[in-house]
This record gives C-alpha cells, sequence and structure tokens, in this order.
C-alpha cells in the first residue's frame, strides 16, 4: 500500500523534490502549504512527473485560527509519518525580523506535533540546517559537533531539534529525525520542478543561474581573500534529488526496528566546493558569460563549511551520488526551460 506521508510545505523547493521520490516509490502524500513561498504549479508539476497528484490542504501552521482544519485533514489522511518543512528561511530576513520567524517556524512545528500526536503518528523527518552550528567548529563538521547558531533563522532550527528531542525523550513512542541540511542545489532532471525564490535569491546557485538567464546582471561575491585555494568561500552543496531521497531513507529508519528516540543527521555530500568553482562549472552547463564582482566578507561567513557524513551512510544507508556537474546541468535545465519560475 505504501506510507502515507504529510509533507508540510511542500510545494516550496525541497518539498516538490521529496514529493516526486514518494510518489514514484507508491506511497501517498498530503501537502500542507500555504503557498507564502511556493506556487501551487509546482504541484501540477509533480503529478506531470509522476503521473499522480499529492493531496493539498492550504493552511499556516502557524495560524491558531487553522489549527483545527490541520488537525481534522490529518486525522481523516491516517498519515505513517511526516516530513516537515513548512517555515521562513531566509538568514537576514530572520535578523530584522527575528520575532517573525521564531513565531511561524516554531509555531508551525507546534501544530504539526499536535496534529501527529491525535492521529497516533509519532514519527517526524524535520528539516533542520547546518546553520545550527554556527561557526563553531572546523570541516567536516559532524554531529557531535558544537552547535551555536548565529542568526534567529538559525536559532529556530535549533529550538525545534530541542522540542523534538524533549518530545522523544518524555514519549518513547516518538521517532524523530532532524536532518541537518548543508547547501542544497541543483533541479529535477526533467526540468520541470527547481528552485524559485521571489525576490533577489538568497542562495549561491539561483543567483548564478539568474545572472546566467539574464534576469541579474552580475554575481557578487562575498570575500576574495579566504584561506582557501582561491580564496572564495567553501561549502557543501549537495544536489536536491539526492537531499529528497535522504528524506525518504530516514522515514524508512524511523519505521524500522533500529530506531529510537530523536536522532540528528547531517546531509551533505563531504566535499566542499569554493564559490568560483561553482560559478565555473555553472558556465560550462550552460555555456553563458556569468560576470562576478568580489565583494567584502558579510559577517559571520567562514572560510570553509563541509559535512562529516558518515553518520548518514551508517544509520540510513545513504549517501549523495551527484555531482556538482549534475547540479549545474539541471538548475541549467530548469532555468533556461523556465526564467521566470512558475510565473
Amino acid at each position: 500500500m505504501g506510507k502515507r506521508v504529510i509533507v508540510t510545505g511542500g510545494a516550496g523547493y525541497i518539498g516538490s523534490h521529496i514529493l516526486v521520490e514518494l510518489l514514484n516509490e507508491g506511497s501517498h502524500a498530503l501537502v500542507i502549504d500555504d503557498l507564502s513561498n511556493a506556487s501551487p504549479i509546482a504541484l501540477d508539476r509533480v503529478a506531470a512527473i509522476t503521473g499522480r497528484k499529492p493531496g493539498f490542504l492550504k493552511a499556516d501552521l502557524a495560524d491558531a485560527a487553522q489549527q483545527r482544519a490541520v488537525l481534522d485533514a490529518v486525522a481523516a489522511f491516517r498519515p505513517t509519518g511526516a516530513i516537515h518543512l513548512a517555515g521562513l528561511k531566509a538568514v537576514g530576513e530572520s535578523v530584522s525580523d527575528p520575532m517573525r520567524y521564531y513565531a511561524v517556524n516554531l509555531g508551525s512545528a507546534l501544530t504539526l506535533i499536535r496534529a501527529m500526536e491525535a492521529a497516533g503518528a509519532r514519527k517526524i523527518v524535520f528539516s533542520s540546517s547546518a546553520t545550527v552550528y554556527g561557526d563553531l567548529n572546523r570541516s567536516p563538521v559532524s554531529e557531535t559537533g558544537a552547535t551555536g547558531p548565529a542568526n534567529p533563522y538559525g536559532k529556530s532550527k535549533f529550538f525545534i531539534e530541542e522540542m523534538l528531542r524533549d518530545l522523544a525523550s518524555a514519549d518513547a513512542r516518538w521517532r524523530i529525525a532532524n536532518l541537518r541540511y548543508f547547501n542544497p542545489a541543483g533541479a529535477h532532471p526533467s526540468g520541470l520542478i527547481g528552485e524559485d525564490p521571489h525576490g533577489v535569491p538568497n542562495n549561491l546557485f539561483p543567483y548564478i543561474a539568474q545572472v546566467a538567464v539574464g534576469r541579474l546582471p552580475k554575481l557578487r561575491v562575498f570575500g576574495g581573500d579566504y584561506p582557501t585555494p582561491d580564496g572564495t568561500g567553501v561549502r557543501d552543496y549537495i544536489h536536491v534529488v539526492d537531499l529528497a531521497r535522504g528524506h525518504l531513507a530516514a522515514l524508512d529508519f524511523l519505521t524500522s526496528d533500529g530506531s529510537a528516540g530523536a536522532v540528528e543527521i547531517n546531509l551533505g555530500t563531504g566535499r566542499g566546493v569554493s564559490v568560483l568553482e561553482a560559478v565555473a562549472a555553472f558556465k560550462r552547463a550552460s555555456n553563458r558569460d556569468i560576470p562576478c564582482e568580489i565583494v567584502t566578507r558579510r559577517p559571520g561567513d567562514v572560510a570553509d563549511v563541509y559535512a562529516d557524513v558518515t553518520k548518514a551512510q551508517a544509520l540510513l544507508g545513504w549517501r549523495a551520488t551527484r555531482t556538482i556537474e549534475d547540479m549545474c546541468a539541471d538548475h541549467w535545465r530548469w532555468q533556461s526551460g523556465n526564467p521566470e519560475g512558475y510565473r
């Protein structure tokens, strides 16, 4: 029959790719999304790729007035578990409006916990972030490293992890996987779904892609004097399809006999790629010029961050297989075929 999975934020970039993997494996999905940073067209594209359309409830999990609708929909769906992606995610915005980030991100998680508990389905895969580590660790960063998020976005992710850990400690029936993402990139190989940020992109790959397609004039590279081979910052970029499959592996783990309580797991490649290396790879994939301007470093940025991925391999039997070239080729296929995103 397949699993029955609630996917909050399922119409977004990562959520839509998770839906493709879930539906292709024969599972059933109910998306809960307020569409504030997503498009319903993404769900139509998911259906075009898989031949199946997920269920959909338009709702804001953080809005108290909508909680009853969420609880009723989850109960009627009879889920096996949930993948929780819904929330706000712009670091700079979180600094300027921290209370909104805490209200939305923590409030959404609390509503989902209540709904899953009422439905008797105590398994949650949570979309956390490597930002919970702050700049306190040398790479490769392992799950046992120090945590110290440097902005309200990262703090909201860490606080949700703490809530979920406390929940699992208080009630042994809960199974939780806190997945600490590194840097998602790329798009589905079909070119039908991909990253479609509203406004100026916060992440490197959509910014590069929008320069390549002519929507933005040039890429601003923050810092060219880091102690790295080419002076630019090094990060661990993971293909969004690999990331999506990591969620399915985590959900499988939570339904196995080997899981207990809450666990933290890095999802990355274990390899670092510099900004200029990413730009060069995207130039090759797109056959387009990508003008760059080196500007001063951003406060709080570190020279290099990449993951220790041995825990994901040991617990989940999962590892990333797609390369930076794959990320660039797939991202360009999406961007060039959809120069204005879903609009």
